[in-house]
């Protein structure tokens, strides 16, 4: 049954799920993975992984193995707890020069992530980890992101305009980023907001539903 207030209730709540599926969790409360999620018009329920995601993160120094490392945790941790279902985990890490890139958390540390990107690469590591029926089915994605040069008066304008001091690498492509940036290089943009949602779909067949 669904787990959300029926206030917060939405279509996917009352949606039948694919015969040959599973009730199917997103193991994330990330607005923006549950939005993306939503598109496929799938039923689904979102659950906060318990892990300790601080304490794992000293186990990989690697931003791609960060990244992949994190959202096998959280998919079992749900799975534990729910091992008849097919639940997703997901991760994302910014990284410039193998330098991973925190969430600034003040628009200070946001002007200077922006200010020590201006005029370079970097890239935005997003995996995928689906857990059902005991099979285990992984994606990552890799998004190059080419930074125009910026000056402080332009750093300090963005910062003001969109505020993104939750955004590892201080911006939001979904916005007036867009705007900082020269070219993106991305198989599938959906990752670039968290959730890959090309390599999920063919992921979400292989066990079973019907998408679209």
């Amino acid at each position: 049954p669904c787990k959300e207030p029926a206030r917060a209730c939405s279509k996917r709540c009352t949606a039948k799920l694919p015969a040959m599926a599973t009730a199917l969790i997103l193991a994330s409360t990330s607005p923006y993975r549950r939005a993306l999620l939503d598109r496929l018009g799938l039923a689904f329920t979102a659950i906060a992984p318990t892990c300790d995601e601080e304490a794992l993160k000293s186990r990989w120094s690697r931003p791609r193995e960060l990244a992949e490392g994190l959202a096998d945790a959280k998919a079992r941790c749900i799975a534990s707890t729910h091992p008849d279902a097919t639940v997703i985990g997901s991760d994302q890490v910014a990284c410039c020069d193998e330098q991973i890139l925190s969430k600034p958390g003040n628009r200070h540390r946001a002007a200077a992530q922006l200010a020590m990107l201006a005029g370079r690469s970097h890239q935005l590591i997003t995996a995928v980890r689906v857990i059902a029926g005991g099979q285990t089915l992984s994606h990552t994605d890799i998004t190059v992101l080419h930074m125009r040069h910026l000056d402080q008066a332009t750093i300090e304008r963005y910062v003001t305009a969109d505020d993104p001091v939750d955004c590892a690498g201080a911006y939001k492509l979904e916005q007036r980023g867009i705007a900082l940036f020269e070219r993106i290089e991305s198989a599938d943009h959906s990752a670039i907001t968290g959730l890959p949602l090309i390599a999920l779909c063919t992921i979400l067949r292989q066990v079973g539903y019907a998408v679209p």
